[in-house]
This record gives structure tokens, C-alpha cells and sequence, in this order.
């Protein structure tokens, strides 16, 4: 049996590669690692995991496993009847994978339950199986010995499996699919499976569908917070932020940043800074390099708060709306928290039809490229937890250096990591003193580029 999974892992070879792929891009490095039904274990192993556990109910296969990779740790166990003791106890894992067993299991809703005992609140769930409208090729394949015998599978739809997490405590982040020629025919394979399947419609018929989610809970946390407001010509409004910042019922320090002004920004954000004698924690900092990105990556350095909070100078974006993102991200219904500027009525003045176009356009792109549904990728107001944040800039140098804004390096670097983003309904304001720093034409081409780099990071992988 072992010498014909193998001998079948080889004349699969393209499959299995572009399987290591897709989990390779779904699940960061140096994490926590449990597999269920992890065969020959070279998946596990691919995720370079910090402490890697495999679970395999064939006795011969996992000491195949053993042998291969011995820096694993593989168990002969079925995942159905598994305890914590029978895996040394460990600690929760950062990460679950179950690739290829789900329609194997007898009674998948009670395995899905089963995981929660072996989770944290920031662990991922990632599921991978086979699309069942490949259900008839595969049959054929598996009857002229192109694919390992299989033992009576369920074949589950993305819809059932969407449904069995959501019974068992789970929350679909995103899913797709990938794989469209499972076999390696010169030049035609790499450009169908990398580029062909992710376009609209024909990604629906890739072979692996695979899908990511969280455990489904509600946990309020208190923690210190830290707004950071990055100011470039706004000394009409520095007073104004603080004056109408509202209580957040925790600790609060506020980031002020100023931005090469050439009216008195400085002098205003340093005289605020001096005279105030509130509940507020306040501190200021002057930009040595250019661009918001430049300047809330300073103000974050200097954060002290677990929540990270930026305010747009301009307060088109209203200080009285931050508590609802505040909220959002403490109760753990979002792990990154995006304001949305288009749910509500506002003004053609605060916001013409051509920037309201374009603001759609990219939602959908953005929507598009992070698998997850967002109205409004160009709110300058974004929450998050500064662990995460950390994370995302250890991480940044997968996609490079290219957002002079700093909004799409955390959109992307949340994206990577698997974070839900939810979008919090604000009311934009037409902004009462200044005029905006953006130059629509030149910034829209900067966003288009932005664009295409994602594009072949988290869709178009090779």
C-alpha cells in the first residue's frame, strides 16, 4: 500500500506541487502546525512549521512519514477519535490543515467541534478538497490507474462545507479554488494553473477548492489604545481632533505626525500638544522621510497601545465614529477593522462622482485580489491589533516596497495572514479647513500598479 501511495505521489507530482503551493501562501512560516490525514507528511513539512503534527490513521504510512521527516511529529491515530493526551498534550496550534480527508470522515460535523479543543482564538482552519465537478474524470482516472484507489468518499460542495463550519463554531474567511490541468504538459500547465485558473468563471472549475476560516466567537478585551493622526497643511484642524475625540473607557494616547508642512502645522500640533490637560495621552513627532506611509509607520514605532487606530487629519472621517471600530476589533468580530465611506449620503463636494467611481472600481478589484468582500479599500481610517500589525511587517517584504500610502500594505499584509476584515459604515464630512494632499491622476496609476503586484502575490502565484 505505502509503495503505491508513492509510486501515485509521483505520477501526481504537478497536483501535489501546486497543492504545497496554495497552503505555502495561505499559512505563514514558523507556526504551530497540525495536519489531519497526513500521509507521507512532505505537505507538513513544506509549511516549515515550528512544531509540526501529523495525524494518520494507516499505520504503515505514518511510519513512512516518520522516516521521511523526522523532524515531525506523527501520530498513528484516527482524527475522529483523537484526544490531547494522545499528542503529548501540546499547546493549541496556530494552525489546522485537513487536505483531502474531509470526505473521508463519517461524521464531519463532530471532527470540526473535535478541533475547537485543539485551537486558540487567532487559529486558522485550512481545508482543502476536491471540486466536485471533477467527480466523474476523477472516477475514470482512478479506473485506469491514474489515481490511488479511493476508499467511499463523500462528495461535499463548497456549500456544505461552508454549511458544517458554521454548525461546529467556524467562520469562513475566504475560499477559492486552483489547479485546472493536474498533469504537466510543457509550457501550457504553469500558464493554465498560475494564471488561467484565478480568472472569473474558470476558477470555478479548478480541482482543489480550499478554503480558510476561524473559530465563530464573541470576546470583549480592554486594551490601550493609540490613534495616530499623520498631518500635512492641517493646522486648521489639530485642535479640533483632540477636541472632539471621544472616551474610549480605556487608557488612550494620541500620535500626532506632522508631514513637511509649509503652513504652521507644527507650531499648532506642538501648542495642543503643551496646553492640553486631559484624560488624553499626547505625543508628536516630526516626519524625517514622505508619503502617510512614512508617517504612520514612525507613529506605530512608537505606539505603545495593543490597538492601533488611524485618523485622517482632515476629519472628513469623524473622531466620534471611532469607537464602533474600536468595538468591532475588541469583541473579535473583525480582526482588521476598514472604514467605509460609501454605505451612507454625503456630499458631492466632500466627495465628486469621479472619486466616488473610481473609490467603487478598486473596491472590487481589492475585493477581488484579498477574496474577501470590501466596499471601500481607499478609507484612510483603519483599526487593527499591533500584533498583527508586527506580523504584517515582518511579512512586507513578500510584497515589496511600493505603497506610498501605507493603507494597501496592511490591506495586503492582513490579506497574507488571514485576518477578517470587516468594514465599520462611516459618514464622510467635507473637510472644513485646507485642501486635500492627493493628486487623483498621479495616486490612480500608483493604485493601479498596486494593483498588479497583488495580483501576482495572492492570485497569480507560480
Amino acid at each position: 500500500m505505502t509503495r503505491d501511495k508513492l509510486y501515485y505521489r509521483r505520477l501526481n507530482k504537478t497536483y501535489y506541487q501546486d497543492l504545497e503551493r496554495i497552503h505555502n501562501l495561505l499559512i505563514p512560516k514558523d507556526q504551530r502546525v497540525l495536519e489531519i490525514g497526513c500521509g507521507t507528511g512532505d505537505l507538513l513539512a513544506s509549511l516549515k512549521p515550528s512544531y509540526g503534527a501529523g495525524i494518520e490513521l494507516d499505520s504503515t504510512i505514518s511510519q513512512i512519514a516518520s522516516e521521511r521527516h523526522n523532524h515531525l511529529h506523527i501520530f498513528n491515530l484516527n482524527a475522529e477519535e483523537m484526544l490531547p493526551e494522545n499528542i503529548g498534550n501540546p499547546e493549541p496550534f496556530d494552525i489546522i490543515v485537513i487536505n483531502n480527508t474531509l470526505n473521508t470522515i463519517k461524521d464531519v460535523h463532530e471532527l470540526l467541534k473535535k478541533l475547537t479543543v485543539y485551537s486558540h482564538n487567532r487559529t486558522r482552519l485550512v481545508i482543502s478538497f476536491h471540486n466536485w465537478l471533477w467527480q466523474p474524470l476523477l472516477k475514470i482516472a482512478e479506473r485506469f490507474g491514474q489515481r490511488e484507489p479511493q476508499p467511499p468518499e463523500s462528495w461535499l460542495t463548497p456549500g456544505d462545507v461552508r454549511n458544517l463550519l458554521d454548525i461546529s463554531g467556524w467562520e469562513v474567511l475566504k475560499e477559492g479554488n486552483r489547479c485546472i490541468i493536474p498533469r504537466n504538459l510543457p509550457l501550457i500547465t504553469s500558464f493554465a494553473n498560475r494564471w488561467l485558473s484565478q480568472l472569473p468563471i474558470i476558477e470555478n472549475f479548478g480541482l482543489t477548492h480550499w478554503t480558510v476560516a476561524r473559530l465563530n466567537y464573541q470576546q470583549e478585551q480592554k486594551s490601550k489604545i493609540s490613534i495616530v493622526i499623520p498631518a500635512r497643511n492641517e493646522s486648521g484642524n489639530i485642535a479640533a481632533a483632540i477636541e472632539r475625540m471621544p472616551n474610549f473607557q480605556t487608557n488612550t494616547e494620541i500620535i500626532f505626525v506632522e508631514g513637511n508642512s509649509s503652513d504652521d502645522t507644527w507650531k499648532q500640533i506642538q501648542k495642543v500638544c503643551d496646553e492640553y490637560q486631559g484624560p488624553l495621552s499626547l505625543k508628536k513627532y516630526k516626519q524625517k522621510g514622505k508619503g502617510k506611509a512614512d508617517a504612520v509607520w514612525l507613529a506605530f514605532e512608537k505606539a505603545e497601545g495593543e490597538i492601533l487606530i488611524i485618523l485622517d487629519a482632515d476629519l472628513t472621517v469623524r473622531p466620534e465614529d471611532l469607537p464602533t471600530f474600536v468595538s468591532t476589533l475588541s469583541r473579535g468580530n473583525g480582526e482588521f477593522i476598514n472604514g467605509c465611506r460609501l454605505v451612507y449620503p454625503r456630499s458631492t463636494s466632500a466627495m465628486p462622482m469621479l472619486n466616488t467611481l473610481a473609490n467603487r472600481f478598486f473596491a472590487g478589484v481589492f475585493s477581488w485580489l484579498l477574496r474577501q468582500r470590501l466596499k471601500d479599500t481607499l478609507c484612510g481610517t483603519k483599526v487593527l491589533w499591533k500584533k498583527d500589525y508586527l506580523q504584517i511587517m515582518e511579512g512586507r517584504k513578500y510584497f515589496g516596497d511600493f505603497d506610498p500610502f501605507g493603507d494597501f500594505d496592511l490591506l495586503f499584509g492582513a490579506s497574507k495572514l488571514n485576518l477578517k476584515i470587516v468594514e465599520v459604515p462611516v459618514r464622510y464630512q467635507q473637510r472644513t479647513y485646507g485642501s486635500s494632499n492627493i493628486s487623483h491622476v498621479k495616486e490612480g496609476f500608483v493604485l493601479l500598479r498596486m494593483c498588479l503586484v497583488a495580483a501576482k502575490k495572492l492570485r497569480f502565484i507560480p
